[in-house]
This record gives C-alpha cells, structure tokens and sequence, in this order.
C-alpha cells in the first residue's frame, strides 16, 4: 500500500507530528498494516526531500518532534491519488500462486498437502479476521472497510484453492496414451502445465 499518499491524506487533515501521524495512520487502517516509526519517518523525509510536506521545528528540542504540515505539492500529488484508480503490476507476482505453479512440476511435492495446508491458514485468518470485524464499533467505518477488504481477499483466497483442486482432479481424469505417446518420442517436447489443462 501507499504510506506515502496515507500520511499526504492524514495531513491533508491538519499539522501532526511523526507520533501523531503514526498512530493515526493505524487507527484509520483497523490495526491492519500497523505502521512503525521508521518507516513514518523515512517516508516523511522522502516527501520532505521532494518538497510535499514541510517540517516546523517545536521550540523546546532540534526540530525531530516538530510538526509536518502539507504543501501546495502535496496537495497536487494527493489530489492526483484520489482522481486515479489504483493499478497493480501485471501480471502480480503472488507467492502462493508461484508456489503453487511451481508445486505441480518440481517432482515429489505434495500438491494436495500444500493447498490442505494453505486452506488451514487461510481458514483461521478468516476465523480471526470475522471475530475483528464483529469487535468494530458501529461508528469506526475505516476499521470496517479495511477488515471488510481482508475478508473478502481470504474468502477469495480459499474458493481459488478450490478451483484449483477441481483442476488437478480434471487433469488427473484425462487419458494418459496421447501423452505417453508423445513422451515416448525422442525428440517430443516437453508440455508445460497450461498446455496439459
């Protein structure tokens, strides 16, 4: 997720302090992506450094706990991540989704015990993520919609391991003479998963 265009959004709302804009920052995400200060402070520097934010040094120390305050830059730049969708890498490098692709041609890998074991994970995720989001005060819409979105990646997630069973028992029901007759060819070419489907 973006933290830069966050902590932009959270000043858009006021000056606060790098303390501030931290525990704001998880309190509008449901505890979710819990934020360190590092990493607050680092992002802050680097919108300092472009010229989007700007730091006031507090009076009683050297300036580390003074307040950050949004600049006319900032403002475009948030206005621009508002107005635009979010896109994502294509195709996105999952590492389920490579393990899994890598499961069913690495010889001797269990295929059926990592999807049995991914389901448990995903199923207790989803046990915890429910037991959350009945906690959620009526009145807290952020943690809502963010454990509403982690709901619906985990329930996603295990009709996905699913299909994926329903694949491999379709592969598996195929005639295997085609293949073996090309398997017993020299010069045959080996298939790769998406070609056996």
């Amino acid at each position: 997720m973006s933290v830069k265009h966050a902590l932009l959004a959270l000043l858009s709302m006021g000056p606060a302090t790098t303390y501030q804009l931290r525990r704001s920052f998880d309190e509008s995400t449901g505890q979710i992506w819990p934020l360190n200060i590092g990493q607050a402070s680092a992002t802050l520097s680097r919108l300092e450094r472009d010229g989007q934010v700007a730091r006031e040094p507090s009076e009683d120390d050297d300036g580390t706990q003074g307040s950050w305050s949004l600049t006319d830059r900032g403002k475009e730049e948030l206005g621009r991540w508002w107005a635009n969708a979010v896109t994502r890498p294509q195709p996105e490098r999952h590492e389920l989704a490579l393990k899994l692709a890598l499961a069913v041609v690495v010889p001797g890998v269990d295929v059926q015990a990592l999807i049995d074991a991914q389901r448990i994970a995903a199923m207790t995720a989803l046990h915890d993520a429910t037991r959350a989001r009945r906690g959620v005060a009526p009145e807290d819409l952020p943690s809502m919609l963010v454990l509403d979105h982690h709901l619906a990646t985990l329930e996603a997630e295990l009709s996905w391991l699913e299909g994926i069973e329903a694949t491999l028992a379709r592969h598996r029901s195929r005639p295997t003479s085609a293949a073996s007759d090309t398997e017993a060819s020299p010069t045959a070419r080996r298939r790769t998963p998406s070609e056996a489907r």
